[in-house]
């Protein structure tokens, strides 16, 4: 994958951009599409872990050095215990506004300050390096096609695609490749927990979680 220093959630998001039209696809869902990938990444990295359905940190102490995925963290700690759906959707815009941030600070985004009915103080965010954005496209899209023998993805390029696909996000694919890949998508989402049991139970809790948002309208926390 191209940018390789970029974290999962980044990277879903940066794939969430339409660029022939430079606007971003799905907002309404987008908070919970990039937490699912910050949650993943947790697990992955084994600082979140799978405890009779909750997600519960392994290390108090512990530190990413990614300011987003250090926030999230940070949050889990400090909160009640909370089952991974309720994670993927509670207080979800904190990680999205922390994503963008972050881009746009490293340059793949550009912040415009405005104000919202001429009076209260907002963000819009345009991107800034199409180029990047069209080559994580393509690289994701050869995980999702093959030739690669999953077994051969690793397992943070799996998650991507298996994640995309799970929230429905059409810049990745359509709905009829969603039906035509969708053996290829259940295996890539068996490769993103490979490592360890636990970790399995975790990711298929995140994306499981994520695809349900996906047909429910009105979901709270967000």
């Amino acid at each position: 994958m191209p940018d390789g220093s970029l974290s999962l959630p980044a990277r879903l998001y940066l794939l969430a951009w339409d660029t022939t039209k430079l606007k971003v696809t799905d907002a309404a869902h987008l908070p919970h599409i990039v937490r699912a990938g910050a949650l993943t990444e947790l697990a992955q990295r084994g600082l979140l872990a799978d405890v009779d359905g909750i997600a519960t940190p392994t290390d108090p102490d512990a530190q990413t050095g990614d300011p987003v995925l250090d926030g999230l963290l940070e949050l889990v700690e400090e909160s009640r215990p909370h089952r991974w759906k309720t994670w993927v959707s509670l207080r979800a815009r904190v990680t999205l506004d922390a994503v963008r941030a972050q881009l746009a600070a490293d340059g793949y985004l550009r912040a415009e300050k405005t104000r919202v009915l001429g009076v209260f103080p907002s963000v819009e965010y345009e991107i800034d390096r199409v180029a990047v954005v069209d080559r994580l496209r393509e690289e994701a899209r050869e995980v999702l096609e093959g030739p690669t023998p999953v077994e051969d993805v690793p397992e943070h390029d799996a998650a991507l695609v298996a994640l995309a696909a799970g929230a429905e996000l059409r810049t990745l694919l359509s709905g009829k490749e969603q039906r035509q890949y969708k053996q290829r998508i259940e295996d890539l989402a068996e490769r993103s927990g490979a490592t360890t049991p636990a970790l399995k139970k975790a990711v298929q809790e995140v994306r499981s979680a994520v695809t349900l948002v996906m047909t429910t309208t009105g979901v709270p926390g967000s």
